[in-house]
């Protein structure tokens, strides 16, 4: 009898494979968990959401609005995206995300376990668009703006997504909320030169909120609000 070859869980196997217009996405299941890798570069995986919900429970406790409005960016797992639609007080709910292939696998693939019928949300609308040329284009002021697109302002994962954390920007950010509106920016890491930068950029009420991971420095929650 022939012996079969005993699986590791923890060897990555690929789901789905994307070329677009901003290099490859790829899909991938480890273990029980999921993992986008954009142009081979970890984005993130369904293995902790903590932080990602963060991003968007501290945007929302610091709003004294009825009914206020949230831009996410971008889909990605879509544990904050869920976890907006999730709460009755947010009005309209809109998520930005560049990546045709992240808004499949959530309609018809194996993520939409996870943003668990949120796309289908009446006050959620789906972006697809890239959120650095959408914050810099005209649009409507939003009262919170949760951005999840890079591992952090000091780590991102395409050289196009720097100018998000510089000046210009911050600038955008800073017009496309409303008076009182909240700036909410997930990072792997903390970064006191980014603190700085929304400073200086106008930003009032500048603080980092954290969570412990398992190894390593904890992710961060990035906060600040248009005066």
């Amino acid at each position: 009898m022939t012996q079969l070859p005993v699986r590791d869980d923890t060897t990555p196997v690929t789901l789905d494979r994307r070329e677009g217009p901003y290099g490859e996405v790829v899909l991938r299941r480890r273990g029980e968990h999921l993992e986008i890798i954009a142009n081979g570069c970890f984005l993130m995986d369904t293995a902790d959401g903590r932080s990602e919900r963060l991003l968007v429970r501290a945007a929302l406790d610091l709003l004294a609005a009825e009914r206020p409005s949230v831009l996410i960016g971008g889909l990605g797992v879509g544990f904050s995206l869920a976890y907006a639609a999730a709460e009755p007080r947010w009005g309209a709910i809109a998520v930005a995300e560049r990546e045709a292939a992240v808004i499949d696998w959530h309609r018809t693939g194996p993520l939409g376990a996870y943003s668990a019928g949120a796309l289908d949300d009446p006050r959620v609308t789906v972006l697809h668009t890239d959120l650095v040329a959408h914050l810099a284009g005209p649009g409507p002021a939003y009262d919170a703006l949760c951005l999840d697109i890079d591992n952090g302002p000091d780590w991102t994962v395409d050289e196009a997504n720097d100018g998000l954390y510089g000046p210009a920007g911050l600038a955008a950010a800073h017009r496309r909320l409303t008076p009182g509106g909240v700036l909410a920016v997930w990072s792997a890491r903390p970064s006191a030169a980014f603190e700085q930068a929304l400073r200086a950029a106008g930003f009032t009420e500048v603080h980092t909120v954290e969570v412990a991971v398992a190894r390593g420095v904890p992710d961060v929650v990035h906060l600040a609000r248009r005066a």
